[in-house]
Protein backbone atom coordinates (compact mmCIF):
# COMPACT_ATOMS: atom_id res chain seq x y z
CA UNK A 1 0.00 0.00 0.00
CA UNK A 2 1.11 3.08 -1.20
CA UNK A 3 2.32 5.58 2.23
CA UNK A 4 -0.02 8.30 1.43
CA UNK A 5 -3.34 5.70 1.14
CA UNK A 6 -1.80 4.40 4.38
CA UNK A 7 -2.00 7.48 6.25
CA UNK A 8 -5.26 8.48 4.95
CA UNK A 9 -6.69 5.25 5.75
CA UNK A 10 -5.45 5.53 9.43
CA UNK A 11 -6.62 8.91 9.98
CA UNK A 12 -8.54 9.47 12.97
CA UNK A 13 -10.33 12.63 15.01
CA UNK A 14 -9.38 12.87 18.70
CA UNK A 15 -12.35 10.78 20.14
CA UNK A 16 -11.56 8.04 18.01
CA UNK A 17 -7.96 8.16 19.20
CA UNK A 18 -8.78 8.42 22.36
CA UNK A 19 -11.48 5.54 22.09
CA UNK A 20 -8.70 3.13 21.48
CA UNK A 21 -7.66 3.41 25.28
CA UNK A 22 -9.39 0.57 27.30
CA UNK A 23 -9.99 -0.16 31.05
CA UNK A 24 -6.86 -1.05 32.97
CA UNK A 25 -4.55 0.12 29.77
CA UNK A 26 -1.13 2.02 30.24
CA UNK A 27 -0.90 5.07 28.57
CA UNK A 28 2.57 6.47 27.85
CA UNK A 29 2.87 10.87 26.82
CA UNK A 30 5.60 11.73 24.84
CA UNK A 31 8.15 13.22 26.49
CA UNK A 32 8.26 17.00 26.98
CA UNK A 33 7.54 18.85 23.89
CA UNK A 34 6.59 16.18 22.35
CA UNK A 35 3.39 15.68 24.86
CA UNK A 36 0.05 14.64 22.98
CA UNK A 37 -1.69 18.27 23.10
CA UNK A 38 -5.00 17.14 21.52
CA UNK A 39 -4.94 13.87 22.90
CA UNK A 40 -4.42 14.45 26.26
CA UNK A 41 -7.22 17.48 26.62
CA UNK A 42 -9.62 15.10 24.56
CA UNK A 43 -8.42 11.51 27.05
CA UNK A 44 -9.61 14.23 29.83
CA UNK A 45 -13.19 15.42 28.75
CA UNK A 46 -13.48 11.58 27.80
CA UNK A 47 -12.80 11.03 31.30
CA UNK A 48 -16.16 9.01 32.74
CA UNK A 49 -15.51 6.84 29.87
CA UNK A 50 -12.44 4.95 31.45
CA UNK A 51 -11.28 3.36 34.68
CA UNK A 52 -7.92 2.54 36.09
CA UNK A 53 -6.40 4.48 33.44
CA UNK A 54 -2.50 4.54 34.00
CA UNK A 55 -0.81 7.59 32.37
CA UNK A 56 3.18 7.14 32.47
CA UNK A 57 5.41 10.22 31.12
CA UNK A 58 8.66 11.79 32.42
CA UNK A 59 8.61 15.96 31.93
CA UNK A 60 5.37 17.05 31.37
CA UNK A 61 4.54 20.93 29.48
CA UNK A 62 1.05 20.49 29.61
CA UNK A 63 -1.97 21.84 31.40
CA UNK A 64 -2.30 18.40 33.19
CA UNK A 65 -6.65 18.04 32.98
CA UNK A 66 -5.85 14.50 33.36
CA UNK A 67 -3.72 15.28 37.01
CA UNK A 68 -6.70 17.24 38.51
CA UNK A 69 -9.14 16.28 41.74
CA UNK A 70 -11.88 14.22 40.89
CA UNK A 71 -9.71 12.40 37.99
CA UNK A 72 -8.45 9.46 39.90
CA UNK A 73 -11.15 7.27 39.39
CA UNK A 74 -10.25 7.11 35.63
CA UNK A 75 -6.66 8.04 35.79
CA UNK A 76 -3.70 7.52 37.76
CA UNK A 77 -0.59 9.24 36.48
CA UNK A 78 2.58 6.93 36.83
CA UNK A 79 5.87 9.71 37.15
CA UNK A 80 8.75 8.64 35.85
CA UNK A 81 9.87 12.04 36.35
CA UNK A 82 8.29 14.59 38.82
CA UNK A 83 7.45 17.70 37.28
CA UNK A 84 5.41 21.11 38.37
CA UNK A 85 1.92 19.81 37.70
CA UNK A 86 2.57 16.28 39.18
CA UNK A 87 4.11 17.03 42.42
CA UNK A 88 0.61 18.15 43.90
CA UNK A 89 -1.24 15.01 42.86
CA UNK A 90 1.32 12.62 44.15
CA UNK A 91 2.06 14.35 47.40
CA UNK A 92 -1.98 14.18 47.54
CA UNK A 93 -1.66 10.23 46.96
CA UNK A 94 -3.42 10.71 43.74
CA UNK A 95 -0.59 9.65 41.78
CA UNK A 96 2.49 7.48 42.10
CA UNK A 97 6.42 7.62 41.13
CA UNK A 98 8.54 4.85 39.79
CA UNK A 99 12.26 5.44 40.54
CA UNK A 100 14.16 5.16 37.38
CA UNK A 101 17.39 5.93 35.19
CA UNK A 102 16.81 7.99 32.36
CA UNK A 103 18.65 5.34 30.10
CA UNK A 104 16.63 2.56 31.25
CA UNK A 105 13.02 3.71 30.50
CA UNK A 106 13.11 2.41 26.78
CA UNK A 107 14.27 -1.04 28.69
CA UNK A 108 11.69 -1.30 30.81
CA UNK A 109 9.08 -0.65 27.81
CA UNK A 110 11.15 -3.63 25.80
CA UNK A 111 11.34 -6.27 28.37
CA UNK A 112 7.90 -5.79 29.74
CA UNK A 113 8.61 -4.19 33.13
CA UNK A 114 6.58 -1.46 32.29
CA UNK A 115 4.60 -2.84 29.19
CA UNK A 116 3.21 -0.12 26.88
CA UNK A 117 -0.36 -0.54 25.68
CA UNK A 118 -0.77 3.21 23.97
CA UNK A 119 1.47 5.55 23.01
CA UNK A 120 0.69 8.91 22.15
CA UNK A 121 2.93 11.88 21.35
CA UNK A 122 3.65 14.75 19.07
CA UNK A 123 5.69 15.07 15.40
CA UNK A 124 6.18 16.53 12.23
CA UNK A 125 3.53 15.87 9.53
CA UNK A 126 5.05 13.26 7.01
CA UNK A 127 7.49 14.33 4.33
CA UNK A 128 7.17 13.27 0.70
CA UNK A 129 8.79 9.70 1.19
CA UNK A 130 6.40 9.10 4.53
CA UNK A 131 8.34 9.31 7.43
CA UNK A 132 7.14 11.78 10.25
CA UNK A 133 9.89 12.75 12.56
CA UNK A 134 9.78 12.44 16.48
CA UNK A 135 11.50 16.26 16.73
CA UNK A 136 12.49 17.29 19.65
CA UNK A 137 12.03 14.36 21.84
CA UNK A 138 13.40 11.08 20.61
CA UNK A 139 14.38 9.52 24.29
CA UNK A 140 12.20 6.90 24.84
CA UNK A 141 9.94 7.69 22.31
CA UNK A 142 11.36 5.38 19.84
CA UNK A 143 11.11 2.79 21.97
CA UNK A 144 7.27 3.44 23.06
CA UNK A 145 6.60 3.24 19.45
CA UNK A 146 8.26 -0.49 18.83
CA UNK A 147 6.65 -1.66 21.75
CA UNK A 148 3.09 -0.22 22.29
CA UNK A 149 0.06 -2.04 21.20
CA UNK A 150 -1.35 1.04 19.76
CA UNK A 151 0.54 4.27 18.60
CA UNK A 152 -0.78 7.52 18.03
CA UNK A 153 0.52 10.06 16.40
CA UNK A 154 -0.10 13.65 16.38
CA UNK A 155 0.97 15.53 13.40
CA UNK A 156 1.66 19.31 14.25
CA UNK A 157 3.69 21.31 11.46
CA UNK A 158 4.98 23.07 14.61
CA UNK A 159 7.34 20.36 15.51
CA UNK A 160 10.76 20.72 14.10
CA UNK A 161 12.34 18.22 11.88
CA UNK A 162 15.44 16.89 13.57
CA UNK A 163 18.47 14.90 12.08
CA UNK A 164 20.04 12.06 13.70
CA UNK A 165 17.19 8.68 14.84
CA UNK A 166 14.54 11.03 14.59
CA UNK A 167 12.56 9.77 11.59
CA UNK A 168 9.83 7.01 11.71
CA UNK A 169 7.59 5.99 8.61
CA UNK A 170 4.13 6.46 9.04
CA UNK A 171 3.32 2.51 8.69
CA UNK A 172 5.02 2.11 12.07
CA UNK A 173 1.59 4.13 13.89
CA UNK A 174 -1.76 3.11 13.93
CA UNK A 175 -3.27 6.30 14.16
CA UNK A 176 -2.43 10.01 12.80
CA UNK A 177 -4.60 12.47 14.21
CA UNK A 178 -4.20 16.61 13.30
CA UNK A 179 -2.65 19.05 15.41
CA UNK A 180 -2.27 23.02 15.34
CA UNK A 181 -1.47 23.66 18.54
CA UNK A 182 1.61 26.53 19.68
CA UNK A 183 4.71 23.70 20.97
CA UNK A 184 5.15 24.18 25.01
CA UNK A 185 7.98 26.38 25.36
CA UNK A 186 10.51 27.34 28.82
CA UNK A 187 11.22 30.59 29.04
CA UNK A 188 15.11 31.59 30.50
CA UNK A 189 15.71 31.76 33.87
CA UNK A 190 16.57 34.68 35.59
CA UNK A 191 20.12 34.05 36.98
CA UNK A 192 20.81 35.30 40.35
CA UNK A 193 23.65 36.65 41.76
CA UNK A 194 24.47 33.14 43.56
CA UNK A 195 23.77 31.32 39.94
CA UNK A 196 27.00 33.61 38.95
CA UNK A 197 28.94 33.07 40.94
CA UNK A 198 28.56 28.88 40.40
CA UNK A 199 28.89 29.66 36.95
CA UNK A 200 32.00 31.54 37.06
CA UNK A 201 33.69 28.42 39.39
CA UNK A 202 32.06 25.63 37.35
CA UNK A 203 33.97 27.64 33.93
CA UNK A 204 36.95 27.78 35.59
CA UNK A 205 37.05 23.59 35.66
CA UNK A 206 36.09 23.57 31.86
CA UNK A 207 39.25 23.47 29.27
CA UNK A 208 39.42 24.28 26.00
CA UNK A 209 38.20 20.87 23.79
CA UNK A 210 35.93 19.51 26.98
CA UNK A 211 32.69 17.96 25.95
CA UNK A 212 29.81 19.22 27.71
CA UNK A 213 26.71 18.21 29.36
CA UNK A 214 24.24 20.63 31.23
CA UNK A 215 20.54 20.59 31.78
CA UNK A 216 18.35 23.26 31.70
CA UNK A 217 17.63 26.52 34.25
CA UNK A 218 19.79 29.49 35.89
CA UNK A 219 22.75 27.49 36.66
CA UNK A 220 23.21 25.77 33.40
CA UNK A 221 22.75 29.10 31.70
CA UNK A 222 24.96 30.85 33.94
CA UNK A 223 27.84 28.52 33.16
CA UNK A 224 27.37 29.14 29.62
CA UNK A 225 27.68 32.67 30.15
CA UNK A 226 31.04 32.24 30.99
CA UNK A 227 32.56 29.76 28.23
CA UNK A 228 32.85 32.77 25.79
CA UNK A 229 36.88 32.41 25.94
CA UNK A 230 36.79 28.57 25.63
CA UNK A 231 37.70 26.91 22.28
CA UNK A 232 36.65 23.67 20.29
CA UNK A 233 34.03 22.71 22.95
CA UNK A 234 31.41 19.85 22.58
CA UNK A 235 27.74 18.85 23.51
CA UNK A 236 27.11 14.84 24.67
CA UNK A 237 24.05 16.09 26.79
CA UNK A 238 20.51 14.24 27.65
CA UNK A 239 19.39 17.67 26.54
CA UNK A 240 19.96 21.44 25.64
CA UNK A 241 18.32 24.78 25.84
CA UNK A 242 18.59 28.09 24.59
CA UNK A 243 22.41 28.71 26.23
CA UNK A 244 23.85 26.78 23.86
CA UNK A 245 22.85 29.05 20.49
CA UNK A 246 25.13 32.41 21.16
CA UNK A 247 28.52 29.90 21.94
CA UNK A 248 27.42 27.29 18.57
CA UNK A 249 27.19 30.64 16.28
CA UNK A 250 30.52 32.03 18.17
CA UNK A 251 32.24 28.54 17.11
CA UNK A 252 32.69 28.45 20.71
CA UNK A 253 30.88 24.59 20.68
CA UNK A 254 32.11 23.05 17.34
CA UNK A 255 32.24 19.20 18.57
CA UNK A 256 36.11 19.17 17.15
CA UNK A 257 37.64 17.50 19.93
CA UNK A 258 35.08 14.97 20.32
CA UNK A 259 35.81 10.90 19.54
CA UNK A 260 32.16 10.21 18.96
CA UNK A 261 29.94 12.11 16.11
CA UNK A 262 32.75 14.98 15.45
CA UNK A 263 31.00 18.46 14.84
CA UNK A 264 27.74 17.31 16.35
CA UNK A 265 25.60 18.35 19.34
CA UNK A 266 24.25 15.17 20.59
CA UNK A 267 21.31 15.27 22.53
CA UNK A 268 17.83 12.92 23.73
CA UNK A 269 15.46 15.66 23.79
CA UNK A 270 15.59 19.64 23.36
CA UNK A 271 13.17 22.39 25.67
CA UNK A 272 13.54 25.55 25.45
CA UNK A 273 12.30 28.79 22.99
CA UNK A 274 10.77 28.83 19.97
CA UNK A 275 14.01 30.04 18.83
CA UNK A 276 15.54 27.33 19.93
CA UNK A 277 13.19 25.29 18.20
CA UNK A 278 13.65 27.29 14.51
CA UNK A 279 17.29 27.34 15.07
CA UNK A 280 17.06 23.39 15.61
CA UNK A 281 15.05 22.77 12.46
CA UNK A 282 16.68 21.22 9.92
CA UNK A 283 19.99 21.75 11.60
CA UNK A 284 22.57 19.11 10.89
CA UNK A 285 24.77 19.84 13.25
CA UNK A 286 22.21 18.87 15.94
CA UNK A 287 22.10 14.69 16.18
CA UNK A 288 19.27 13.11 18.06
CA UNK A 289 19.62 9.57 20.07
CA UNK A 290 17.23 7.22 21.63
CA UNK A 291 18.13 7.71 25.48
CA UNK A 292 19.49 4.33 25.99
CA UNK A 293 21.98 5.20 23.74
CA UNK A 294 22.57 9.16 24.63
CA UNK A 295 22.66 8.78 28.25
CA UNK A 296 24.98 4.81 28.22
CA UNK A 297 27.66 5.56 30.34
CA UNK A 298 29.58 3.47 27.92
CA UNK A 299 28.58 5.33 25.38
CA UNK A 300 29.18 9.32 27.04
CA UNK A 301 32.44 7.98 27.99
CA UNK A 302 33.64 7.43 24.18
CA UNK A 303 34.37 10.76 23.69
CA UNK A 304 37.58 12.14 26.64
CA UNK A 305 37.44 15.42 28.74
CA UNK A 306 33.76 14.65 29.37
CA UNK A 307 32.65 17.41 32.08
CA UNK A 308 29.15 16.63 33.39
CA UNK A 309 26.85 19.56 35.16
CA UNK A 310 24.15 18.25 37.30
CA UNK A 311 22.26 20.06 40.08
CA UNK A 312 20.65 18.86 43.13
CA UNK A 313 18.88 19.69 46.33
CA UNK A 314 20.95 18.66 49.42
CA UNK A 315 24.68 17.39 50.26
CA UNK A 316 25.75 15.90 53.51
CA UNK A 317 28.97 15.82 55.00
CA UNK A 318 29.82 12.31 53.71
CA UNK A 319 29.21 14.04 49.80
CA UNK A 320 25.70 11.70 49.15
CA UNK A 321 23.88 13.74 47.00
CA UNK A 322 19.81 14.18 47.02
CA UNK A 323 19.09 15.58 43.96
CA UNK A 324 15.10 14.35 43.92
CA UNK A 325 13.59 14.63 46.96
CA UNK A 326 12.98 16.73 50.69
CA UNK A 327 12.48 13.87 53.05
CA UNK A 328 9.75 11.24 51.43
CA UNK A 329 8.27 14.80 49.36
CA UNK A 330 9.28 13.55 45.79
CA UNK A 331 9.87 16.81 44.08
CA UNK A 332 11.78 15.97 40.81
CA UNK A 333 13.51 12.52 39.53
CA UNK A 334 16.96 10.97 39.26
CA UNK A 335 17.00 11.34 35.30
CA UNK A 336 19.96 11.24 33.65
CA UNK A 337 22.18 12.58 36.41
CA UNK A 338 23.79 9.56 37.29
CA UNK A 339 24.14 8.36 33.94
CA UNK A 340 26.14 11.07 33.15
CA UNK A 341 27.72 11.10 36.40
CA UNK A 342 29.30 7.85 35.55
CA UNK A 343 30.20 8.26 32.18
CA UNK A 344 31.91 11.14 33.20
CA UNK A 345 34.13 9.51 35.75
CA UNK A 346 34.55 6.76 33.40
CA UNK A 347 36.17 8.86 30.31
CA UNK A 348 39.55 9.81 29.93
CA UNK A 349 40.01 13.44 31.53
CA UNK A 350 37.18 13.16 32.48
CA UNK A 351 34.67 15.77 35.27
CA UNK A 352 31.83 15.28 37.12
CA UNK A 353 30.37 18.44 38.71
CA UNK A 354 27.16 18.47 41.08
CA UNK A 355 26.21 22.37 42.14
CA UNK A 356 23.93 24.17 44.79
CA UNK A 357 23.20 26.91 45.76
CA UNK A 358 24.57 26.78 49.82
CA UNK A 359 21.61 27.72 51.61
CA UNK A 360 17.79 27.84 50.63
CA UNK A 361 16.37 31.54 49.31
CA UNK A 362 15.33 32.70 52.63
CA UNK A 363 18.49 31.39 54.72
CA UNK A 364 16.56 29.12 56.76
CA UNK A 365 18.11 25.88 56.09
CA UNK A 366 21.83 25.28 54.90
CA UNK A 367 21.93 22.87 51.60
CA UNK A 368 25.07 21.12 52.47
CA UNK A 369 23.48 18.94 55.65
CA UNK A 370 25.21 16.75 58.46
CA UNK A 371 22.89 13.58 57.22
CA UNK A 372 20.62 13.87 54.56
CA UNK A 373 17.07 14.78 55.54
CA UNK A 374 15.18 11.85 56.71
CA UNK A 375 13.50 9.87 54.17
CA UNK A 376 15.30 11.39 51.35
CA UNK A 377 17.51 9.44 48.89
CA UNK A 378 20.86 9.34 47.40
CA UNK A 379 20.45 9.94 43.99
CA UNK A 380 24.24 10.01 43.39
CA UNK A 381 26.81 7.82 45.96
CA UNK A 382 29.49 9.31 47.73
CA UNK A 383 31.70 6.63 45.61
CA UNK A 384 30.32 8.89 42.40
CA UNK A 385 30.88 12.52 43.14
CA UNK A 386 33.78 14.27 42.04
CA UNK A 387 33.09 18.10 42.45
CA UNK A 388 31.29 19.75 44.28
CA UNK A 389 30.16 23.52 43.83
CA UNK A 390 28.26 25.87 45.40
CA UNK A 391 28.67 30.23 45.44
CA UNK A 392 31.58 29.79 47.87
CA UNK A 393 33.67 27.90 45.81
CA UNK A 394 34.55 24.57 44.74
CA UNK A 395 35.13 21.06 47.12
CA UNK A 396 36.63 18.62 44.97
CA UNK A 397 35.85 14.78 46.98
CA UNK A 398 36.45 11.84 44.91
CA UNK A 399 39.76 9.90 46.63
CA UNK A 400 39.46 11.91 50.03
CA UNK A 401 38.45 10.59 53.12
CA UNK A 402 35.55 11.26 55.25
CA UNK A 403 37.15 13.71 57.07
CA UNK A 404 38.53 15.51 54.59
CA UNK A 405 35.23 15.66 52.22
CA UNK A 406 33.61 17.32 55.69
CA UNK A 407 36.35 19.80 55.77
CA UNK A 408 36.01 20.76 52.07
CA UNK A 409 32.39 21.00 52.12
CA UNK A 410 31.89 22.86 55.19
CA UNK A 411 34.34 25.37 53.76
CA UNK A 412 31.86 25.93 50.58
CA UNK A 413 28.64 26.05 53.19
CA UNK A 414 26.71 29.71 53.91
CA UNK A 415 28.55 31.29 56.24
CA UNK A 416 25.47 30.97 58.55
CA UNK A 417 25.66 27.01 58.89
CA UNK A 418 29.67 26.57 58.84
CA UNK A 419 29.91 26.93 62.68
CA UNK A 420 26.97 24.05 63.23
CA UNK A 421 28.69 21.59 60.59
CA UNK A 422 32.06 22.42 62.11
CA UNK A 423 30.16 21.22 65.60
CA UNK A 424 29.30 18.02 64.10
CA UNK A 425 32.37 17.98 62.63
CA UNK A 426 34.20 17.93 65.72
CA UNK A 427 31.78 14.83 67.11
CA UNK A 428 32.61 12.94 64.35
CA UNK A 429 36.13 13.04 63.91
CA UNK A 430 37.46 14.10 67.82
CA UNK A 431 38.56 16.99 66.64
CA UNK A 432 38.20 20.57 66.32
CA UNK A 433 38.18 22.32 62.24
CA UNK A 434 39.80 25.28 61.93
CA UNK A 435 36.79 26.83 58.62
CA UNK A 436 36.87 29.49 57.20
CA UNK A 437 33.97 32.04 58.95
CA UNK A 438 33.50 34.21 55.74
Amino acid sequence: MEWREYYKEHHMTPEEAVSKIQDGDRVVFGHAVAEPIIFQRTMARMAEKFHNVEVAHMVYLGSGDYLQPGMEEHFRHNALFVGGPARKAIAEHRADYTPAFFSDVPYMFRNGELPVDVFAFTCSPPDARGYINIGLSCDYGWQAIKSAKFVVAECNPNMPRTFGESFIHVTEIDGFIDAWEPLPESCPPRISEEDQRIGEHIAGLVKDGDCLQLGIGAVPDAVLSCLGDKKDLGIHSEMISDGVMPLIEAGVINGKSKQRDVGRVCVTFLMGSHKLYEYVNNNPMIKMLPVDVCNNPAVISQNNNVVSINSCVQVDLQGQVCAEAIGLRQISGIGGQMDFVRGANLSKGGRSIIALHSATKDLSESKIVKTITTGGPVTTGRCDVNYIVTEYGIAQLRGQTLRERAKRLINIAHPNFREELADEYKKRFGEALDYNKE
